[in-house]
Parts: structure tokens; C-alpha cells; sequence
């Protein structure tokens, strides 16, 4: 088994005092790359919005004093130039850089012919080919190893997490991308430290190739994203706790025992299937009435007391609310586009007539 890509520390670089109690706390054999946020992209002007290239500086000292090897995020031509010229040694495009394929080319452009690792985490939104167009452009580019970081996906709801995983899609970046190595943020999927752990634990379960973690002699002062950030004794708590699982069961009774679920699971999604096929046939027949009497597609109303009974539903019978939102809002749009179908055939046919 390859060893896992553990990269650790702070959201934003603050001090040389602060990197150096990290550094003390860590060992260059403990983690494979040193994290610190030079440069900080912030929602709204006002926020701390990190030292700047004199935080290079900091860094590379650590580097020649600890052995560390350094990464940050660069998210213009002008932070590539300074962070290589510094001797930075791996960066990442962050997730508000790789929504935009404009700055993408232009980062890619700058590293052309560059033998470095880059990191690329995922766009904001939840878009698979937007993240597979920003790996493309900087595979295209760069002479190092291309890698992707699985970060979650903003939501407008609030959910248990800052970000939320939706494992999927990540899990179809694999399966595309068998050779290409993904890496889990498990600070900003989760956003409070308490859950950082699980997160982690999660990432693994799903074999992901390492972590890129938070921390920070004491996160309470931290001047970005402090509710994430761990302490370095409790970022090596964690990383000792985690378990690393394997792909098959080591035990001739446990694998009997899970093909014969897998197999009910199999006629479980079959049934799955029909019942699908046949609401989405009466949720058509509901379209040739609507379009008949001129009445709209969309029904608020009905869909908000669909949506309140099925969490209802799935709270008594411990399904998550995540799940249960996210399944009835692709049924719903499966539904209201097969209604928009008939209603646009029957005014064609109509026409003719």
C-alpha cells in the first residue's frame, strides 16, 4: 500500500513565531509537505487576507532550519512567480480559482514546463468537468505530478458540515482518473474541528491518498478559519488514530456474508428501479392533464408538502436529511422535466392541428 500524502499547517501564515511552534511540534518525517496560506482569497474585503510575500520568507527559513518541504496556494501569475522564486516547493489552485477556467489556463501558463507537484482542489460548486478541465489544463502544462484535493462543495442550506462531500463526485474522479492521486481537505469539509476526525476517517474509507489538514498552535487566535483548525498534539492524535482500511475482507466467512447483502442490495435497486419508472410514468400522465388545462408545471405548495412528509419519513426510519433532500430534488426535477416534455409535445401536436 502506497503511504498516504499528509500535508499539515496553518490556514494563513501569520507570524514567524506562529510557524515556529508548529515546526517544533511537527517533524519533516511526519508530513510530506508544510501548508501555509500566503495569500488569502476572503468573500468579503475587510477580512484578513494573509501576510503576503514576506510570508514566504518565513517559510522557507523552516525549510532550511527543519527540513520541511513547503506548499501554498497561488491563485494569480504574479504568486507563481514569487512562490517559485522563493523555493516553494509544491502548490495548489484553491477552490475559488479553479471554478474559473479563465485563471486556470493562466496559472497553467505560468507553470508551463515547471517540475513541481501541483495540487487542484475542487471548484466551489458542485461540478465534476469543471475540476477534470482545471486537472486537464495543468496536466497539459506542468512537467511535475498533477494531483486533485477533495475540499466539499459549498451549500446554500446548512447542513452537519461547512462543505458538503458528496462523496460521488470525488469517487468519479477516481474511477476516471485511476492513475491520478486524490487528496482529502477534511478542515474545510467539516469547518468545526470536532468533526475533522470523522471527515478524515471517511476520506480513507473511500481510499483516498492522504490529507491536508488545519492546524495551529492555538486556533481561538487564529486569524482565518479558527473553528477548524487543530492543535498540532491533536492533528498527531488524530493521524496516529486513524485506521487505514484494506480493499477485501481478510476472512472467508465475513466475504460470504457480504456477497449475500450485496446480492439482496442488487434486488433491493432493482425494485428501486420499477417503483422509479412507475412514478415518473404517473408524474407524465399529470403533465397531459396539466397541459390540458392550462395549469403550471411547477406547484410550490405541493412539492414543499412532498419534501416536508419524505424527511419526515426519513427521520423515523434514521435516513439522513441530507440524503432524503438531495434524492427527492433530482426526483423532482426528473418529474417537472418529463411534465415540461409532454406539455411542449401536446402544444406542438396542437398546433399542427
Amino acid at each position: 500500500m502506497q503511504k498516504k500524502i499528509i500535508i499539515a499547517g496553518p490556514c494563513s501564515v501569520e507570524s514567524p513565531e506562529q510557524l515556529e511552534l508548529i515546526a517544533q511540534a511537527l517533524s519533516p518525517g511526519s508530513v510530506e509537505y508544510l501548508r501555509g496560506g500566503i495569500w488569502k482569497p476572503r468573500t468579503r474585503p475587510g477580512s484578513y487576507e494573509g501576510v503576503g510575500e514576506k510570508g514566504l520568507k518565513w517559510m522557507v527559513d523552516l525549510k532550511t532550519r527543519f527540513g520541511f518541504k513547503l506548499i501554498t496556494e497561488v491563485a494569480t501569475v504574479a504568486q507563481v512567480e514569487k512562490a517559485l522564486s522563493a523555493g516553494i516547493d509544491a502548490v495548489w489552485l484553491g477552490a475559488r480559482t479553479t471554478v474559473n477556467p479563465f485563471y486556470v489556463q493562466q496559472i497553467a501558463d505560468a507553470l508551463k514546463g515547471i517540475d513541481i507537484p501541483v495540487f487542484v482542489k475542487n471548484p466551489i460548486n458542485p461540478d465534476l468537468h469543471l475540476w477534470i478541465g482545471a486537472l486537464e489544463r495543468i496536466s497539459k502544462s506542468v512537467n511535475g505530478e498533477v494531483l486533485a484535493i477533495h475540499r466539499g462543495f459549498s451549500s446554500f442550506r446548512k447542513f452537519k458540515y461547512r462543505n458538503q462531500p458528496q462523496w460521488t463526485i470525488p469517487i468519479s474522479l477516481m474511477q476516471q482518473f485511476p492513475a491520478m492521486r486524490i487528496i482529502c481537505d477534511p478542515s474545510h469539509i467539516a469547518g468545526e474541528r470536532e468533526v475533522v476526525h470523522e471527515v478524515a476517517q471517511q476520506a480513507y474509507d473511500l481510499q483516498f491518498d492522504g490529507l491536508m489538514v488545519e492546524i495551529h498552535p492555538n486556533p481561538a487566535t487564529a486569524k482565518s478559519d479558527s473553528a477548524q483548525q487543530l492543535t498540532p498534539d491533536a492533528f498527531k492524535s488524530m493521524i496516529d488514530a486513524l485506521i487505514i482500511p484494506g480493499l477485501e475482507a481478510t476472512s472467508a466467512i465475513a466475504s460470504s456474508k457480504i456477497e449475500a447483502m450485496r446480492k439482496r442490495i442488487d434486488d433491493l435497486d432493482e425494485k428501486l428501479i420499477d417503483l422509479l419508472a412507475k412514478r415518473m410514468k404517473l408524474s407524465s400522465s399529470i403533465g397531459e392533464i396539466k397541459s390540458e388545462e392550462s395549469i403550471s408545471v411547477l406547484q410550490p405548495q405541493r412539492w414543499k408538502w412532498i419534501l416536508t412528509r419524505a424527511l419526515g419519513l426519513g427521520e423515523k426510519s434514521n435516513v439522513s436529511e441530507e440524503f432524503i433532500t438531495a434524492l427527492f430534488n433530482v426526483i423532482h426535477e426528473e418529474s417537472i422535466n418529463r411534465q415540461v416534455e409532454v406539455m411542449k409535445k401536446q402544444n406542438f401536436d396542437s398546433s399542427r392541428r
